[in-house]
């Protein structure tokens, strides 16, 4: 339903009246493609630059994993997941396509990386959606670790909870916190379906501020 009917900007719209006003990612976070569109559960992914201070302060013990726990945070994905990532310095890729090959075997909706992404061709020709600062090839390997995930991350002034729904389009990516999710898609559904009335008023002639007046949309 949030799919076919709704998108970031009404949600991002709704959210602020409910004084839900830090809910969107950084806007560098883009789609591969602008007809991606993405909404699911939020599995939060820690990652952390190979030579940052959690890393030596805890995780000693991940430093043989070439990609510390990613792997396992891959597999752990559940249908209607969205892998999202952060904590990283944005010098490398943090998903790729044979990681896209495994999500979708999961059943999982997509992925939202504080970062880069690489193999571009095979993802968007896997139709996945992946959010990402763009292409750029550079191996994680050797340079970063996932930490640890399913666990509260902040993405900027952004809290995210595993479960919170995440939506993403053209516009960006806003996260639903699961406390507000029912109200937050019931009143962006009410507002979603009067613009569209507003839309054709518009179209038909009707000026911006009588269509303001009389709907409060515009």
């Amino acid at each position: 339903m949030i799919k076919e009917e709704l998108f970031t900007a009404v949600i991002g719209d709704i959210m602020d009246k409910l004084d839900l006003q830090h809910q969107f990612l950084p806007p560098q976070i883009r789609p591969l493609q602008a007809d991606m569109r993405i909404a699911g559960r939020a599995m939060p992914v820690l990652e952390a630059d190979v030579n940052s201070d959690p890393l030596q302060n805890g995780f000693q013990h991940l430093s043989d994993k070439p990609f510390g726990i990613m792997l396992e945070a891959l597999d752990d994905m559940k249908e209607h997941e969205i892998y999202i990532c952060t904590g990283a310095s944005p010098t490398y890729a943090l998903w790729g396509e044979l990681m896209t090959i495994r999500a979708i075997k999961l059943g999982a909706e997509g992925a939202v990386v504080n970062g880069y992404s690489r193999d571009t061709p095979g993802i968007v020709a896997s139709n996945f959606p992946v959010f990402s600062y763009g292409p750029f090839a550079q191996d994680q390997g050797p340079r970063g670790k996932v930490i640890d995930f399913r666990l509260p991350v902040k993405m900027d002034k952004v809290d995210i909870h595993p479960g919170d729904i995440i939506v993403g389009d053209v516009d960006g990516v806003c996260v639903i916190p699961k406390h507000a999710e029912t109200e937050v898609i019931r009143l962006a559904l009410e507002k979603a379906r009067g613009e569209k009335i507003v839309r054709q008023k518009i179209s038909e002639g009707m000026g911006a501020k009588e269509a303001f007046d009389k709907y409060g949309i515009i």
